[in-house]
């Protein structure tokens, strides 16, 4: 498999942690050859060990959505180029990642106050502990979004961690490799932001 076996994870536990801190997955599908790829939101529900998510009906993705189709989803965490200079013992540059690509069987949910438990989760996930918004059942909103939305389960046949972190480095140039991940992903982050928000207003 690729990368090497010490970039690769079968802690299960490790990657959900992805999942959860990078919510914004990668839906990949294929129908006749065309490849299908659309940028959404997914929750891992904890007691049917699923993945659940939405897509707009409008989207021609949805059409290789089909019961028991197997489709393949990315949650792509931080990475950064690994510069040698960082590292006390010669090397060649490199790139670090944290990368996890989930295989399922997709279900369909249609029922209409499953939709909006799957909706009302979401949020309360994604607002996190504050709360500081709550989406009710009986938000009247509610009745008239869930026909523009498709709603659908994951089970989880397949994981797979890549974690390529300099794990086969030194201790020292390993823990200079995750300062390196850790500051260069603030950095270049913010920086992008305020770039894009500055050509946005422009």
């Amino acid at each position: 498999m690729y990368p090497p076996p010490h970039h690769q994870s079968d802690e299960i536990g490790k990657m959900i942690s992805v999942i959860k801190h990078f919510p914004l997955g990668m839906l990949v599908t294929a129908k006749d050859g065309n490849p299908f790829v659309t940028h959404i939101p997914f929750i891992y529900n904890e007691i049917s060990k699923k993945l659940v998510a939405h897509i707009d009906r409008n989207n021609p993705q949805l059409e290789t959505l089909k019961d028991g189709a197997e489709i393949t989803v990315v949650f792509k965490g931080p990475d950064t180029y690994i510069s040698p200079s960082i590292y006390t013992t010669p090397q060649l540059p490199t790139w670090n990642y944290i990368i996890v690509h989930v295989t399922g069987i997709i279900q369909l949910i249609n029922e209409p106050e499953s939709i909006k438990k799957t909706m009302i989760d979401m949020t309360a996930f994604l607002e996190g502990q504050a709360q500081k918004f709550i989406l009710k059942n009986d938000d009247p909103r509610m009745d008239r979004l869930i026909n523009y939305i498709q709603a659908f389960e994951i089970e989880i046949t397949n994981w797979e961690g890549k974690f390529k972190l300099s794990q086969d480095k030194i201790s020292q140039d390993f823990e200079n490799a995750k300062e390196e991940l850790i500051n260069k992903s603030r950095k270049d982050v913010s920086g992008f932001i305020d770039n894009i928000y500055t050509l946005a207003n422009n």
